[in-house]
C-alpha cells in the first residue's frame, strides 16, 4: 500500500530541496503532500497546501502574518497553522508520516507540527540545528528523528544531497514498517530508571501481564518522562505505575534532563488510576559533559557513565521536592495511591551507598505524612522500594482496583 508523506517546508526559499526530497520519496514508491509555511515569498509550482491554507488555519492571513512584527511572531502564526493542519490531516486519514526541513526558524515551526501527531507516527526533522543545545527537551515529540542537514543553508550541493537522500529513504522506511499502537491488551504506563538503580519491573512486569495487562516501562532520563506524559494524557493506559520521578528533580535544578512542567499530572487530570511511590528523588541527574554547578560541589555523586551523573539533594530539597509531588496528586481527578518505602527509595540509598542519608529519609518521610492527605492514599512499607515487599503492595493494591471495579473487570 503506498503510503503519503506529508513534506513540510518555505517553498519560496528552499523549493529545489524540498522538491529533491519529493521525487526521492516517489522514486521510493511513495506519495508526497506538500505544505508550503513560507510569508514572504511564493513557490515555483503550487504546493497541495499554500501559506494562505496554513495561516488561514491558524485564524489568520498571510498579510495578518506579515504585519505581526517580526519573522518571530510571524513564523509562531505560521506554525500553530501548520500544526493544526498536520494533526487534522493525520486524523482524516490522509498522511501516514511527516518530515521537514529548515533552518532556525523552519525548525521551530516542524518542531510544532511533530508534537501534534500522535506517537507512532513517524515524524522527521531535517535541520542545520539537529541534537543543538539550542532545541530544548521540552519541544521534542517523544518519537521524533532528526537528521542533521548538513550544508543545507542555502542551495543544493553534493553534500546536503546526501543528507537529503537518506532523510527521504528514513521517512518513507518508517512508513512503511510502521506499526500501530495495539488496543488488544489493556496498557500499564510504569516509570523506572535502569536496573542498577530501580528494579521492581523486573518483578512486576511478569505478574501484571499474568492477569492480562500489557506493561510499558519509561526510562525517566527526559525524553522517557516526557513519552509517558504524552500518552497518559491522549488516554493510553489504564493504570500508571509511576515509581520513579528524578525528573522532577532534575526540573527543579535546571537539569537538561527533565521531562517537561507537566509531569505527573496528565494521568491526573484524566482520571487514570495512579500508583506512586518517590523513586530517586534524593538525587538530580545532570548530563555527563556538564560540570557539577559550583552550589552542589560538595554533594555526594555518583557518575553512572558518561552521558549521565548524579548528585544529592539537601534534606530542604527533597521535602520542597515532596512537596510538589504531593500538589501535583492532589490535582488528580482519579484515584491516588502513594506507597512509601521506609527504607530508602533507589539503589544508592542503602547502607553503605553514596546517596544513604538516614536523618535526611526521616524527615522525607515525616514531610510526605504531612502532605500527602486524603482523597490520596498513603501507605507505608517498612522495606526498600528495590524488595521485594514493595512489589507485593504494589500487586496488592492493583488487585484490590480490580476487585472494586476501579479498573473494570479483570481481562481475559
Amino acid at each position: 500500500m503506498t503510503k503519503t508523506i506529508l513534506l513540510i517546508g518555505t517553498y519560496d526559499t528552499k523549493d529545489a530541496e524540498l522538491r529533491f526530497v519529493a521525487e526521492r520519496i516517489r522514486d521510493l514508491g511513495g506519495a508526497v503532500l506538500t505544505m508550503d509555511v513560507s510569508v514572504l515569498g511564493d513557490p515555483e509550482k503550487p504546493t497541495d497546501l499554500s501559506k494562505h491554507d496554513v495561516a488561514a488555519a491558524a485564524g489568520s492571513t498571510i498579510a495578518q502574518v506579515i504585519a505581526s512584527g517580526d519573522e518571530n511572531s510571524g513564523m509562531q502564526i505560521m506554525a500553530r497553522g501548520a500544526a493544526l493542519l498536520t494533526a487534522r490531516l493525520h486524523a482524516e486519514g490522509r498522511i501516514d508520516a511527516m518530515i521537514g526541513l529548515g533552518g532556525t526558524l523552519g525548525t521551530d515551526l516542524v518542531l510544532d507540527c511533530a508534537q501534534a501527531l500522535p506517537l507512532g507516527v513517524p515524524k522527521y526533522v531535517v535541520s542545520t540545528v539537529s541534537f543543538s543545545p539550542l532545541i530544548p527537551p521540552d519541544r521534542l515529540a517523544p518519537d521524533i528523528q532528526m537528521i542533521l542537514w548538513a550544508g543545507g543553508l542555502y542551495g543544493l550541493n553534493a553534500i546536503c544531497q546526501a543528507s537529503l537522500a537518506q532523510a527521504a529513504g528514513a521517512v518513507w522506511g518508517a512508513a512503511m514498517g510502521a506499526m500501530p499502537l495495539r488496543r488488544d491488551r489493556p496498557l500499564i504506563g510504569m516509570t523506572s530508571l535502569g536496573s542498577s538503580c530501580l528494579s521492581y519491573m523486573t518483578r512486576l512486569k511478569a505478574p501484571l501481564e499474568a492477569r492480562g495487562f500489557d506493561v510499558a516501562v519509561f526510562h525517566t532520563t527526559g525524553m522517557g518522562g516526557m513519552a509517558f506524559e504524552a500518552l497518559a494524557r491522549d488516554g493510553h493506559f489504564v493504570c500508571v505505575m509511576d515509581f520513579s520521578l528524578p525528573e522532577l528533580g532534575n526540573l527543579m535544578v535546571g537539569s537538561v534532563a527533565h521531562a517537561g512542567a507537566d509531569r505527573l499530572t496528565n494521568a491526573g487530570q484524566r482520571g487514570i488510576p495512579q500508583i506512586v511511590a518517590p523513586g530517586c528523588t534524593d538525587i538530580f541527574d545532570l548530563a555527563g559533559w556538564q560540570e557539577v554547578p559550583p552550589a552542589y560541589a560538595d554533594r555526594p555523586f555518583h557518575a553512572h557513565n558518561r552521558l549521565i551523573k548524579s548528585a544529592g539533594f539537601s534534606t530542604e530539597e527533597r521535602l520542597a521536592l515532596i512537596r510538589d509531588i504531593g500538589a501535583r496528586l492532589a490535582g488528580a481527578k482519579g484515584p491516588v495511591h502513594f506507597v512509601m518505602p521506609l527504607q530508602g527509595i533507589e539503589a544508592w540509598d542503602r547502607p553503605g551507598e553514596a546517596f544513604h542519608d538516614p536523618e535526611a529519609l526521616r524527615a522525607v518521610i515525616a514531610e510526605v505524612r504531612a502532605v500527602i492527605r486524603p482523597p490520596v492514599t498513603l501507605s507505608e512499607i517498612d522495606a526498600h522500594i528495590n524488595d521485594d515487599a514493595f512489589c507485593r503492595t504494589v500487586l496488592e493494591i492493583f488487585d484490590g482496583w480490580i476487585a472494586d471495579g476501579t479498573l473494570g473487570a479483570q481481562p481475559g
